[in-house]
């Protein structure tokens, strides 16, 4: 494990004035081919070019899923234009619409000749310790997941501890006492986000109901939409999704609710990008906050890293509170109160000084919630 706390400050300045547009299709025939923007890089490119190249094949949510595969996009499309690189001509994605295309996608890519390839998500670990063996003279990278072979770098992310923070942030704001959580698929990477998110929501008010769903897909909006509408029913008005394309459909029911009831106050918890924008509804914002996981910012750092020969194979980098590879979003300003936002810097000092350990998996969280 590494501090990546100076590189991934470095990595931020990079980022700062990029303007984020719709996402590129990936080089798969049929896909379409408007481009993503990036919240990292410029769009004037380097003078500087390099021949180094890097891909990413992204998991079943698609790279447009305003969420984890999108912000390992952006972060992608940033190194390459830092580079004077151009999509197709330096970096580039494959899209998978089902777990049957990460190994053909892996493999073409490896085949284009790409130095450095990610797989974006925990699913693609089988293929990438594939690929890995087969192909021990290309660099490869997996995010959320650990790969123990010499030419994989795993890039992890402690989401238990900014989920912790949005968990305070639900119970400070929550009117009805319950809020809720809604998975993708449950598995120890997003047990991680439940288990801090009810942690956070408990370490604030222990009588806080916090319910608990899985919908068993990353890219199923349709079913986070009717979790998300039994859950508002049930009078929960603070929903945390970490469901990547899924918690779209979240966002669409409380934008349905607050449109046909503007009064009413009811608040969805954004996951990996600040999806402040996605809550938009008129003249309300729905999205109280986010618990924003750098991917971008990691994948940018790697791929500098393996550019300048100082590529961590074999190696799990580990992003946290501590160097701002997790965090809370504070971009709605009128939705998070003075008060909201205090205990949300209190309570991550105590996580990062230690005073604090927060719990990553249901036994832990138990155990946990026992000791307040």
């Amino acid at each position: 494990m590494k501090n990546r706390k100076f590189i991934l400050l470095a990595a931020m300045l990079m980022t700062i004035g990029m303007i984020l547009a719709a996402c590129g299709g990936g080089s798969d025939e049929g896909n379409t081919d408007s481009d993503s923007g990036s919240d990292g890089g410029d769009s004037s490119a380097s003078e500087e070019t390099t021949d180094f190249s890097a891909a990413m094949v992204t998991d079943v949510g698609g790279v447009d899923d305003k969420s984890f595969n999108q912000s390992a996009w952006e972060g992608l499309k940033a190194w390459g234009e830092e580079h004077g690189l151009s999509k197709g001509e330096g970096y580039d994605y494959a899209q998978s619409n089902d777990k049957a295309d990460y190994m053909p996608n892996l493999t073409r890519l490896v085949k284009a000749d790409y130095n450095l390839i990610f797989g974006i998500g925990f699913k693609l670990k089988e293929g990438i310790t594939k690929v890995a063996g087969q192909y021990p003279d290309t660099k490869f990278a997996i995010v959320d997941d650990v790969v123990e072979e010499p030419n994989v770098a795993s890039l992890t992310f402690k989401e238990h501890q900014g989920s912790f923070l949005v968990g305070v942030a639900a119970a400070k704001k929550t009117k009805t006492n319950k809020v809720g959580f809604v998975g993708g698929v449950d598995s120890p990477l997003i047990n991680k986000f439940e288990s801090g998110f009810r942690a956070g929501v408990k370490s604030v008010n222990a009588d806080i109901e916090v319910e608990v769903q899985y919908a068993e897909s990353f890219a199923a909006a349709d079913k986070g939409k009717l979790i998300a509408s039994n859950m508002y029913n049930n009078d929960i008005d603070v929903i945390y999704h970490a469901s990547g394309a899924t918690g779209n459909g979240v966002f669409a029911q409380a934008k349905d609710i607050k449109q046909n009831n503007p009064e009413r106050e009811i608040w969805v918890i954004g996951v990996d990008r600040d999806q402040y924008e996605e809550g938009q509804i008129g003249d309300h914002n729905v999205t109280l906050t986010s618990m924003v996981k750098r991917v971008d910012i990691a994948v940018q750092d790697i791929s500098n890293q393996a550019m300048n020969g100082e590529f961590p194979g074999g190696e799990n980098v580990q992003y946290g509170l501590e160097d701002g590879g997790v965090s809370a979003a504070k971009t709605n300003e009128e939705a998070l109160t003075e008060d909201i936002v205090s205990a949300i810097e209190d309570w991550k000092e105590k996580i990062v000084n230690g005073e604090v350990e927060v719990p990553q998996t249901r036994e832990e969280t138990e155990k946990f919630i026992e000791s307040l």
